[in-house]
């Protein structure tokens, strides 16, 4: 059985690969061309990202870089919503894609929160140990 670790791992690589085949759609013209090397370097960063995080070596490290995978795919959500905003993709294309990046964004903002809520709760059993 597959750990979360190890999920996540594949489906923001299965993500990477969605983007960079949707990238290989995009017109030639000076937009697509901006777009699509915007979309490609944050679409394809979540994954790398997150193989990051799997080796943060402390829970501020890991929250710090699941900090970067939420930038990411949040910033991939805006490049989606942009191409359909100026019509290069119709929704219905993008609308799985778009839904992937915000509940990519969702789980780690999620998987942040509970990190750094562990973290400052062991910070304040320390000073609560030491001070007695």
């Amino acid at each position: 059985m597959a750990t979360l670790a190890q999920s996540l791992r594949e489906r923001t690589r299965a993500f990477a690969l969605r983007i960079v085949r949707l990238c290989r759609k995009l017109p030639s013209t000076p937009e697509g061309k901006i777009i699509g090397y915007q979309l490609l370097r944050c679409g394809t960063s979540v994954g790398a990202n997150y193989r990051a995080v799997c080796r943060a070596r402390s829970k501020p490290e890991f929250a710090a870089k699941l900090g970067i995978v939420i930038e990411e795919a949040d910033e991939t959500a805006f490049w989606l919503e942009l191409l359909m905003s100026l019509g290069l993709f119709r929704e219905a294309q993008l609308k799985d894609l778009l839904s992937e990046a915000n509940q990519l964004v969702a789980i780690f903002v999620s998987s942040r929160r509970t990190a750094l809520a562990t973290s400052s709760s062991n910070q304040d059993k320390k000073k609560h140990t030491a001070a007695a």
